[in-house]
């Protein structure tokens, strides 16, 4: 990723506004795991206005739930989830301060609209590389939901991590984008 843009997270909303859809990224920093089971409770949470285990401020949240460590090794593989399945809890969870998520696959319109309104991003992470994504992955830390086993929420300390701006805070759209360049 020789032009790739270097970005470092927490990701605040003036870094957001550059980012368009079709830049590829590599992310140095702290991003949060998260899954389908956590976010529902985050989302329960917010709806009760309790307290979340973790400020979602500027906090990008990776959809993954990766395999156990080996011997000397900070993490196993930690491939992206499809991001679809969080379409309910991700206009909630932008709503609360994050800045965005990193998944794999199209997110829906209203995932979108949410994008633009409270200015976030959506970054593909490359599937089927997970064990070359978990290189980039520093340090994890169980933070929150140890119960959920693959699906708790990890604090991630992460370095070049690659990604690819797929849905941006503009309504750019690298999946509609490359339909529309490649039809027929």
């Amino acid at each position: 990723m020789a032009d790739a843009i270097k970005i470092t997270a927490p990701l605040s909303k003036d870094q957001v506004e550059k980012l368009h859809a079709g830049d590829s990224v590599l992310i140095t920093g702290v991003i949060y795991t998260a899954r389908d089971a956590a976010h529902k409770k985050l989302v329960e949470l917010l709806d009760k206005n309790e307290e979340l285990p973790l400020d979602l401020t500027d906090q990008l949240i990776y959809y993954v739930g990766p395999s156990p460590a080996r011997p000397g090794q900070v993490i196993g593989s930690a491939g992206p989830t499809t991001s679809g399945r969080m379409d309910p809890y991700a206009p909630r969870i932008l709503q609360a301060g994050s800045s965005g998520m990193i998944g794999k696959g199209e997110m829906g319109p209203n995932v979108a609209e949410a994008l633009k309104k409270y200015k976030g991003v959506y970054f593909a992470a490359v599937g089927g590389a997970a064990a070359l994504i978990a290189k980039s992955i520093k340090k994890s830390t169980v933070v929150a939901y140890e119960e959920l086993g693959a699906e708790a929420i990890r604090k991630l300390e992460v370095e070049d991590f690659p990604a690819i701006v797929a849905q941006d805070a503009h309504g750019g759209n690298s999946y509609v984008e490359g339909r529309e360049k490649f039809a027929l």
